[in-house]
């Protein structure tokens, strides 16, 4: 007998949205990675790509309006930090899917085991 598995209910599809756009981008995924090991200023996050300051600061703008990095100025520099929370949310929605689908594949395995055995 399948279970039924709740779908991630807390999470509203806009929010969904934002936060996988801002992800979906490779420079954006090397900002964060970067973040993950401290905070850092805007400057120093755009030293390994070849692109310009204006640039690196627009995908941190787009990385800021998911949530996903706050920035704090102190003087002329800009201080970005990674915020866990959406980035938690989007593993948990992700999470789901994977157990939905482990579930789906352990299904077909059985079923599969179990044809051999009929036939043979």
């Amino acid at each position: 007998m399948a279970r039924h598995l709740g779908r991630p209910n807390d999470l509203s599809s806009p929010e969904l949205d934002l936060i996988f756009s801002a992800l979906s981008n490779p420079t954006r995924r090397g900002i964060v990675a970067r973040l993950s090991e401290g905070d850092s200023t805007v400057t120093e996050l755009a030293k390994p790509f070849a692109m310009s300051l204006p640039a690196v600061s627009k995908h941190l703008h787009a990385l800021e309006g998911a949530g996903i990095v706050s920035m704090a100025k102190e003087g002329r520099t800009y201080h970005c930090h990674l915020e866990p929370v959406p980035l938690a949310r989007a593993a948990q929605w992700i999470g789901f899917y994977k157990r939905l689908w482990g579930r789906q594949l352990d299904s077909l395995t059985e079923f599969l085991k179990e044809s051999r055995e009929a036939s043979g």
